[in-house]
């Protein structure tokens, strides 16, 4: 029998505030198949997602198939949009919601996990489930310089960032996985503010990482293209629900996307039974990128 068996490695998932994206099915779905795993959370979120798991609210999401309940080996404060601590600017590391959480950047992260599992390379696998668009509900011509660059900055370089500190703490054979979608190749009415240039430079930095970090860290990168998802992230692009229901009334698999299923893909990407897999974007989205024209549902 082929299994995915991930016991005794250890995950990080960027990108997990609550339990409703696909940052967090990723996180069960690695967990399900015996990973240990951390996440990084945006700091305005931390407090929230911590109170959350505290009081229990979050107790049903987090139990396994087999009954027992997931737990987070280590939940780290990230924002990817900072190489270092000295990026940010000082108004936002003495803010209210940064002040009290420590070096937040990505290199502080690297920091965190050498010092927390004393370990060279203690990392098998990176998830980055990020993107941000402050000006998603623009169209691209009204887009400002700011609102794209902090787009390609935030959804996409982040990855580049991310890699250059962590790559170094993987083990051979380890797996880089991100999240893109197909905003990056077809035009999709209402996702703006640069989101799509910058989900296409995700794609083209997958191929080009997969090399270099393949050659370097002897790590696999990849990238999983989903289907429209009502996550609390995503009811930002304002038009989400009618998004699912398009994509639903005309894919080949007529049906929303369940985000299990994109934590399940990313499972097998990360497991062994996917060692020949690099430099792809890999679509979960019920076979919707097939589709040349809509189906006539009337």
């Amino acid at each position: 029998m082929l299994n995915i068996d991930l016991t005794g490695r250890r995950a990080l998932v960027a990108g997990v505030a609550d339990d409703g994206g696909f940052g967090f099915a990723i996180a069960k779905s690695l967990a399900e198949a015996g990973a240990s795993v951390c996440v990084g959370t945006w700091p305005p979120a931390l407090n929230i997602f911590l109170n959350l798991i505290e009081r229990g609210k979050m107790d049903e999401s987090l139990t396994l198939s087999d009954g027992r309940k997931m737990a987070f080996e280590k939940i780290y404060p990230l924002d990817a949009a900072f190489d270092t601590l000295a990026d940010a600017p000082e108004e936002l590391r003495t803010s209210k919601r940064y002040k009290d959480t420590g070096d937040f950047s990505i290199d502080g992260l690297a920091q965190r996990l050498v010092a927390d599992f004393g370990e060279q390379r203690p990392l098998d696998i990176v998830v980055h489930s990020l993107a941000n668009g402050p000006e998603v509900k623009k169209p691209l011509l009204e887009t400002s310089r700011n609102g794209y660059l902090t787009a390609v900055s935030v959804s996409a370089y982040s990855l580049v960032g991310m890699l250059q500190r962590l790559g170094p703490l993987m083990r051979d054979g380890g797996s880089v996985c991100s999240l893109t979608y197909m905003a990056s190749e077809r035009v999709i009415p209402g996702y703006g503010g640069g989101m799509s240039s910058a989900k296409a430079a995700l794609e083209s930095d997958t191929r080009t990482l997969a090399f270099e970090a393949g050659r370097k860290f002897g790590v696999r990168v990849n990238t999983i293209s989903a289907g429209p998802y009502a996550s609390r992230a995503a009811s930002a692009i304002g038009i989400i629900d009618k998004m699912v229901e398009y994509c639903a009334q005309n894919t080949p698999l007529a049906e929303p996307l369940q985000a299990t299923e994109v934590g399940n893909a990313a499972a097998f990407l990360a497991s062994p039974l996917a060692s020949g897999i690099t430099g792809a974007t890999v679509y979960v989205d019920k076979g919707y990128h097939s589709m040349g024209m809509t189906v006539d549902v009337g």
